[in-house]
């Protein structure tokens, strides 16, 4: 007999998304070609410093036949134009599709007279009062009310539907510079707090012993590195083999791997599994000579902006990625490496928009693998120790 009861599905921590991305406004309230320009404007204004997306609908009416080869049954058609990068699609997207269209923006302004967003910017626009209580159920989280030329005062049904409108920034249509800064003190503030992530869960197949129990400076490497970058991070945690959670001491967080068997590239997806808005400053433990200046470097010229901040490696000039900042819309780009066969963290990165830094002292990054290495690198720190 078959059981009919329901199973439910894995307890995963949903990415704080919306219908497009994290940090989305759709713009209400006034005659589309009013919130295409201010659009215009404060994407002008942030699109140097961040990536800025815009969704809206068409107005054209008339039947009309599909663009190129859609209108001989093609589902998709991708046009590599001289300055843009155009795709058609014949099939409607789904919810899910968009988010993933839009996976790398930092902003995305929605005209919400087509499209609802997470946040809301409520135009006060007396031409558009109809157009403005149809969709007064979607202003679940007003964040901005704008006044247009011949409005003196917000709406009644608006006071209703939003009862902390007083408390909310309120400024002209045409106060441009405010608005912008609006914006950008919003993505300001929506910077991803970081968390670290020790990597410790390696065979040490090469080494003969567990890296990360090795001492250097008088503790095991994967507490030494844990207690470097915490001034760093909001949390810590050693990142660990399911069967090594028992050795690691109390009063270190561990992070045991859920994407297994596939080294390091599982040990950041698995972070992200368990905190996917967070930034994740990711350190392995096979190099001992990482100091406070190096993470002080990367921490400085940090781009939430791109999928990661790295150093460029000076042995053959590719990122380095196990002292790495991956940033929150790194995750879904390592998924769909890994959906495609790749399980290489610097792969992602060579094939990415990341920032990429040169180190300040490139020997803090040399790794040690073997018992070559070790004895190499135990008599460098110890003249170092002994010089200071």
């Amino acid at each position: 007999m078959i059981s009919k009861e329901h199973k439910k599905h894995a307890s995963l921590t949903r990415p704080a998304l919306g219908s497009f991305a994290r940090n989305e406004w759709a713009i209400v309230g006034a005659p589309c070609i009013n919130i295409k320009l201010l659009a215009a404007d404060v994407i002008a204004a942030l699109s140097p410093q961040y990536k800025c997306a815009y969704a809206d609908t068409s107005h054209n009416d008339e039947v009309t036949l599909p663009p190129g080869r859609l209108a001989s049954g093609a589902f998709l058609e991708y046009t590599d134009q001289l300055n843009y990068h155009q795709f058609n699609f014949n099939n409607g997207l789904r919810p899910i599709n968009f988010k993933h269209q839009f996976t790398d923006a930092d902003l995305v302004l929605v005209n919400g007279n087509h499209q609802p967003a997470k946040a809301q910017v409520v135009i006060i626009y007396n031409n558009k009062i109809a157009s403005l209580q149809k969709r007064v159920d979607e202003l679940t989280n007003v964040e901005l009310i704008l006044l247009a030329d011949n409005v003196d005062d917000v709406f009644d049904f608006i006071k209703e539907a939003v009862p902390n409108w007083q408390q909310l920034p309120m400024y002209r249509l045409d106060e441009t510079e405010k608005i912008i800064n609006f914006f950008k003190t919003k993505l300001q503030n929506a910077r991803p707090a970081i968390n670290g992530l020790v990597l410790a869960g390696g065979q040490s197949i090469r080494m003969g012993v567990d890296k990360g129990t090795i001492t250097w400076y008088g503790k095991e490497q994967r507490y030494h590195l844990a207690d470097l970058i915490k001034t760093y991070c909001d949390d810590v945690f050693i990142s660990c083999r399911a069967d090594q959670q028992t050795a690691i001491e109390d009063g270190y967080n561990t992070l045991p791997d859920t994407f297994t068997g596939l080294g390091p590239f599982g040990a950041i997806l698995s972070a992200f599994r368990e905190k996917p808005d967070s930034a994740w400053l990711i350190v392995a433990c096979d190099m001992p000579l990482l100091n406070k200046e190096t993470f002080d470097h990367l921490l400085k010229n940090r781009n939430p902006s791109s999928i990661a901040a790295a150093y460029e490696s000076a042995f053959d000039g590719f990122p380095e990625p196990l002292i790495t900042i991956w940033e929150p819309k790194s995750y879904p780009v390592m998924l769909a490496f890994l959906a495609q066969g790749y399980s290489c963290p610097r792969k992602v990165l060579i094939n990415s928009d990341i920032t990429l830094l040169k180190a300040p002292d490139n020997e803090a990054l040399t790794n040690v693998n073997t018992p070559d290495d070790f004895e190499k690198i135990k008599r460098q720190i110890h003249q170092k120790i002994a010089s200071t």
